[in-house]
């Protein structure tokens, strides 16, 4: 099930999801949505709803330290806080001593990361990037529609995994985040 889309434009991340839910050959149009905000975060999940609904109104998004390297941030302090809101959550699977949880994005300071169900964060060199079954479609789509306005190239990209992907249904929700500007600190003369 399920299409995400995130293209990083400037200071700004953008994230579409679908709202299909399916199960085996059924199908459900939700109205909960796929992609949400959760403090300076742009979240969009595939995997499960019920992962979602942690994201979105369980899990505390931990505080940087303005050194910290945000992909360094990403890679330990906020998959430390998914990994325990998810276990927390009853959501996270453990199997021959290997934990698994699911696969969503974030978009985070002008950055666009993917989480996969292993817990590996990983950032797309192209500014771009889908997952769920209709991702390769999505992929597509963005890689053809370069220099176009972002929210269109995102509709686009989510309209082209409906079209070929059986998982995939609008409506759309397309949201967007901006870049929040660095404090800079003056000593008063």
């Amino acid at each position: 099930m399920t299409c995400i889309v995130g293209l990083v434009d400037g200071d700004r991340v953008w994230m579409g999801g679908d709202s299909a839910g399916v199960n085996g050959l059924d199908i459900t149009v939700r109205a909960d949505t796929k992609v949400f905000r959760n403090g300076d975060c742009l979240i969009g999940f595939t995997s499960s709803f019920r992962m979602g609904q942690l994201l979105h109104y369980r899990l505390e998004i931990p505080s940087r330290d303005g050194d910290t390297d945000l992909f360094r941030y990403m890679v330990v302090d906020f998959v430390d806080a998914v990994r325990n809101c998810l276990k927390d959550g009853g959501y996270a699977h453990r199997s021959n001593d290997v934990e698994t949880g699911g696969t969503f994005m974030v978009g985070l300071e002008g950055r666009l990361f993917t989480v996969q169900s292993d817990y590996q964060v990983g950032e797309a060199v192209r500014g771009y990037h889908a997952i769920g079954c209709g991702s390769d479609y999505a992929l597509g789509s963005l890689a053809s529609t370069a220099g176009q306005p972002p929210e269109e190239r995102v509709l686009k990209a989510l309209e082209c995994a409906e079209l070929f992907n059986g998982g995939v249904r609008a409506p759309f929700t397309v949201q967007s985040i901006l870049r929040r500007p660095q404090m800079v600190l003056t000593e008063a003369a």
